[in-house]
């Protein structure tokens, strides 16, 4: 029988607000899962006929390939509990979607 772990979280005072990103990109190495948080530098452009997005990281997380299954089960907990609150929303033609590298 396992016993249940309870994780006291202490969130540093200097990382209280957060960092906003526009995207993620998620790609994998055989022993991480690495998330890159991204925000737009400026405007989305025409180039070439295609859109030129300029970015800068803001975040980098890296993860092991265990932790990934909780990760998406906290984050459907938490889809489910902001759709309860809000409503479904609509898909926004104009998201950036996650990149898959």
């Amino acid at each position: 029988m396992a016993t249940e772990q309870r994780i006291q979280i202490k969130l540093p005072t200097e990382l209280e607000t957060g960092v906003y990103a526009d995207f993620v990109r998620a790609w994998h190495t055989n022993d991480a899962f690495v998330l890159d948080f991204a925000s737009l530098l400026e405007p989305p452009r025409r180039e070439s006929g295609h859109v030129v997005l300029t970015a800068v990281v803001g975040s980098r997380v890296r993860i092991p390939p265990a932790q990934v299954f909780e990760l998406m089960k906290a984050l459907e907990q938490q889809l489910s509990s902001w759709e309860k609150q809000h409503g479904k929303r609509a898909a926004d033609p104009g998201a950036f979607p996650a990149e898959e590298v």
